[in-house]
């Protein structure tokens, strides 16, 4: 009695869809869920159909292109890395050696 595994050769490779990588595929899926809500409010505000649906197509077909140039430009984590070097401070401002010198002591 012998049984067959299968392997799983997708480990350690980005989760793709369509040629979105990673976390491009949740930005396009918050982005859709934001235009159906929104062709719902201007709908139900009484907006003609016709206006609707060319306004939700241009915001769709901007989100669209805007996250695969994103996706193809940065990556897996790029954008990531790019959002948190942002918040890297440009300078250390110390207005005293106090610091350093407790850093001795506690050796």
């Amino acid at each position: 009695m012998s049984s067959v595994y299968e392997i799983n050769k997708g480990i350690n490779k980005p989760l793709m869809f369509k040629g979105l990588k990673a976390q491009y595929i949740g930005y396009l899926g918050g982005g859709l869920l934001c235009l159906l809500i929104l062709y719902a409010v201007l709908y139900i505000s009484g907006l003609n159909n016709y206006i609707c649906l060319v306004i939700i197509g241009g915001l769709g077909t901007g989100l669209m292109m805007s996250i695969f140039r994103f996706s193809h430009k940065y990556g897996q984590y790029g954008l990531l890395k790019k959002s948190a070097k942002r918040s890297i401070p440009t300078y250390l401002k110390f207005r005293t050696r106090k610091s350093f010198i407790n850093l001795k002591k506690g050796n």
